[in-house]
């Protein structure tokens, strides 16, 4: 004879409160207090916006109680609604990883949905969606000598680190390098300037590219003579990151890089009819299926658009695939494709949600 455990007082509560608000949740009615009291969806609300520059804001949200914290450098997924369509995106967490609420900072991009809303028009207190903190890019334990190598919105999740040593008290010999179009595209000038100008083992070295050209890295040879004795950080386009890794071939333990940008594409392939649950799309070469999808009206899911992330997976039930950045042609009936990267070779089929 099976006997039954008694409920914990918690869960009785639980277990009554549900048995009164059925068919809705207690949780449907704890949301309309307080959206950040779900229990079933990590949230967070918009609490302060602070222009760094004409094309850049940092946005401090207060999250939810189930937030897990973020170590400094790490990135974390948003959502964001859109025109009554949510969209997620990843952005590196730019404030120090023991504060209560978290700090992303965002650069509008070209035709970028969730970016130029995040830049241009999020109102204080709105509601967004939220993963916890992901990512490998962290400081160490005890770092060592450290450079820094960054460009445009890659200084992201260095300042996070920097501030969290600063917060601290404890900045060792660090070196930035770090380049921006303009002085008044160069996110974080002032607060960098100050920094270094407090804590006397950091050395900020601002490179214009509009006025003196691109970083070259055999440039560090004359910059930091010493950067083969330090632990890299790298984080900026995708051109500077695959630089990166040539130029520490010789000793890739001492490289980190942290790649947001999506990888060069191929053009080439025929394209194709590709159906979508029960509609079907002509995908043009060199669109991605998400891209053909979204512009067809279909509900896609999706996530970091340069296909890290994995969010905008979807089965696929007949055809082949082309993956985007590499241009091979792969799949099997059953496989999963990640949307963001892939394209159209031929007629496919792809299970939808």
């Amino acid at each position: 004879m099976f006997r039954v455990a008694p409920l914990r007082p918690g869960r009785r509560l639980l277990a009554a409160a549900t048995a009164m608000t059925t068919p809705l949740l207690p949780e449907d009615f704890l949301g309309l207090i307080d959206p950040l009291w779900s229990t079933t969806q990590l949230r967070g609300r918009v609490v302060a916006r602070r222009r760094e520059t004409d094309r850049a804001v940092s946005v401090t949200i207060e999250p939810g109680r189930d937030w897990d914290g973020h170590r400094a450098g790490q990135y974390v997924r948003v959502g964001i609604d859109v025109d009554g369509v949510r969209h997620w995106r990843s952005y590196s967490l730019s404030g120090p990883q023991d504060a209560d609420h978290l700090t992303i900072t965002v650069q509008a991009v070209p035709d970028g949905i969730v970016s130029q809303k995040l830049v241009r028009d999020l109102p204080i207190g709105t509601i967004v969606q939220l993963e916890q903190a992901q990512g490998d890019f962290v400081l160490p334990d005890a770092p060592s000598p450290l450079l820094m190598v960054t460009a445009g919105s890659g200084i992201t999740p260095v300042m996070g680190m920097l501030r969290t040593l600063d917060a601290a008290g404890a900045v060792p010999d660090v070196v930035v390098v770090h380049s921006a179009p303009s002085a008044e595209d160069s996110i974080f000038a002032a607060e960098l300037a100050a920094m270094a100008e407090r804590r006397s083992g950091l050395r900020v070295i601002t490179r214009h590219t509009g006025e003196q050209g691109r970083l070259d890295l055999a440039e560090l040879d004359e910059l930091v003579p010493d950067w083969r004795d330090r632990d890299a950080y790298v984080c900026g386009p995708s051109e500077l990151l695959d630089a990166a890794g040539t130029h520490w071939a010789a000793t890739p333990d001492r490289l980190r890089v942290e790649r947001f940008t999506a990888p060069a594409r191929s053009t080439g392939g025929s394209g194709g009819r590709v159906e979508y649950g029960d509609r079907a799309v002509d995908v043009e070469p060199g669109t991605s299926l998400l891209e053909a999808g979204e512009a067809a009206g279909v509900l896609m899911p999706s996530g970091c658009r340069m296909g890290i992330c994995f969010g905008c997976v979807l089965p696929l039930r007949d055809g082949q695939v082309r993956d985007l950045r590499t241009g091979d042609v792969h799949g099997e009936p059953g496989d999963l494709v990640q949307t963001c990267i892939s394209g159209a070779s031929g007629t496919a089929r792809l299970d939808t949600p």
